[in-house]
């Protein structure tokens, strides 16, 4: 596990295509991984489909910092995506969207 300074920051963003899109939506997802991962500050980066729900993905990312996390995400190539993928997802990309922070046990 990577240990960051201020703790690293878990994203997970379930996306849920529009009928009909589901194959495009995949192909989008695809091609934004690899370049998210070269993002400074990115640990992981990995885009799943939920088994047995047809046109429903899961991305696991984690950053280094919640700083590095938001220039990823103010990056102009991010804003050039955001109206490509809302043509493909069922409802917004915020209502998808939750940040995690690791914590440990203390005994």
């Amino acid at each position: 596990m990577t240990a960051t300074p201020d703790g690293y920051v878990t994203v997970l963003w379930d996306a849920q295509a529009k009928p009909g899109r589901e194959s495009d939506l995949k192909a989008f997802i695809a091609a934004a991984v690899t370049p998210s991962r070269g993002d400074a500050g990115n640990i992981d980066y990995e885009a799943h489909e939920v088994e047995g729900r047809p046109g429903a993905f899961v991305i696991y990312e984690r950053w280094e910092s919640r700083a590095l996390l938001d220039a990823h995400l103010g990056a102009p190539r991010m804003a050039a995506l955001v109206p490509q993928v809302l043509e493909l997802i069922d409802g917004s990309i915020e209502d998808g969207i939750r940040l995690l922070r690791p914590f440990r046990p203390t005994a």
